[in-house]
This record gives structure tokens, sequence and C-alpha cells, in this order.
């Protein structure tokens, strides 16, 4: 059986373009500080946020389908080296977004204006979005990250410790799936088991990253609107957040079979429990 196939490189194309608008995400409060729309720009952070995180979901089915559907001679390393390719999809959506960081800035700068003019109406921004010249006037924004983007960062401006825990969380949040549906194939008498922990895995990253990380980020915008905090910090955390969230999914391949075992012992720990 093909190793690389369609349906494999659909769902990485999938993943890919997840992370990316997970990356790009962080732009959003940028924006809304630059154009002093905070709230307008965090209504818009959470609509994209909850369809990057619902097309995670829909994804979950097809990733299954792959264990269906892998030969029975060398299951384990068929199925190991699939789902490694599917976490690299996501290192690279990632690096997609955090280069697109400094175009989506600007971009996001003009449809939090718009979302303004629309009265908060996200459906008729979207439907600006596919009118020929606001897409062209969305590509005459692209520019490629340059040192100016990062002028005034010092490297004792650098939050290390939400560097720390936002790659920690992106890493389970990356495997979460991934390691569940492989523990069910380590542990095929428990399978049901290891396969709906997937979500309560996803569940608690989403929590993690929704109070340890998210409001930091939100009070920073804040003080930024405010005339209170310099905008210079506010790029420096986001900065650090694009960061710390593509090292989290090179540590996901570290943490990916050893996950997988952890989460096949707990349901067995479970399945001796009457």
């Amino acid at each position: 059986m093909e190793f690389i196939t369609v349906k494999l490189l659909l769902i990485f194309l999938f993943i890919l373009l997840i992370h990316t608008i997970e990356t790009l995400a962080y732009a959003v409060r940028l924006s809304g500080a630059r154009v002093k729309l905070i709230a307008s720009a965090l209504s818009l952070f959470n609509s994209i946020v909850i369809i990057s995180r619902m097309s995670n979901m829909i994804q979950q089915p097809f990733t299954g389908n792959l264990v269906d559907t892998a030969p029975e001679e060398n299951l384990l390393w068929f199925i190991e080296n699939q789902y490694r390719i599917l976490i690299g999809a996501s290192t690279v959506g990632t690096m997609i977004g955090a280069i697109l960081l400094p175009t989506f800035v600007a971009i996001f700068s003009r449809a939090i204006i718009l979302l303004v003019e629309e009265k908060g109406s996200i459906p008729a921004l979207v439907k600006k979005a596919f009118i020929p010249y606001y897409i062209k006037r969305a590509f005459s924004l692209f520019r490629w990250p340059s040192l100016s983007f990062f002028k005034g960062i010092k490297r004792h401006h650098i939050p290390m410790r939400l560097f720390v825990i936002n790659m920690i969380v992106t890493a389970v949040y990356t495997i979460g799936v991934l390691s569940a549906l492989y523990a069910a194939v380590i542990a095929p008498e428990y399978q049901m088991t290891a396969v709906m922990a997937s979500g309560l895995i996803n569940g608690v990253a989403t929590i993690l990253l929704s109070t340890l990380i998210d409001p930091k980020l939100s009070v920073l915008a804040d003080s930024v609107t405010n005339g209170k905090g310099k905008y210079t910090y506010l790029k420096v955390a986001s900065v650090t957040m694009v960061t710390s969230r593509l090292m989290g999914t090179i540590v996901a391949q570290l943490l990916f079979i050893p996950g997988a075992y952890y989460i096949a012992w707990a349901s067995k720990f479970l399945g001796m429990m009457k």
C-alpha cells in the first residue's frame, strides 16, 4: 500500500490551513491596538479561533480513517510515520502564519474598521472579502517580514513564562487527537476509551489557552489602547506567542509516542476499575 496517499495529502493541507489561521489570529490584537478598536478586534479574534478549532474537530474522522485503511503489516510503523507527517503540517502551517503576520496586521486593521462600519456583522464582513476591490487591496498590503517589524524588541521584554506555557499547551493540543488514535492501536481492547480521551485532552488544552494565555494578551492590548502601555510590548508578546507555538509543534514530535503510551496506560487503568 502507498505510504503517501491522496487522503494523507488532503488532511496535511487541511491541518496546515488550520494552524496558519490560528497563528494569524495573533495579529488581530496587534491590529486592534493599532486602530484603537480592541473590543471589535477581540470579536474578530474569537470568530477566527472558534472557526479554526471547529475545523480541527472536522478533520478528526478523516485522520481516524487513516488507521482503518492502514495495512496490517507494519501497522504501528505505518501509522506513526503518517501521523508524524501530519504533525509536520502543523509546523509548516505555523511557519506560513509567522511569515504572513506583518501582512495580516495590516489586513486585519482594515478588516476591524470594516467590521465597525458593518455594525459588527461578521457575515457582511466575509461577503466584502470576496469583492474584487477588497481582494486586490488585500494583495497590495502584502509585505515580507523585515527587521523593521522587530524594531524596539529587546530580549528582556520577552515573557518567558508565557513562552514556555504556550509551547507546552500547543504541543499537547497538536498531538491530542493523533496520540489518542495511536493509543487505540496499541491497546485495541480499550480503543473506545483511548479515542474518547482526545476530546478531554484538547478540551483541557483549550481551557489552558483561554485562562493562562488569552487574558494576559488581552490586558496588554487594553493597556496599549488606553495609552498606558507601549505597542512594542504587545508586539513582543505576539511574536513570542508565535515563536513558542512553532516550538510547540516541534516538541509535539517528541511527545507523540510517549503521549500515546500514556493514554493507552490510562485507558487500561480505567478498564481495570470495577
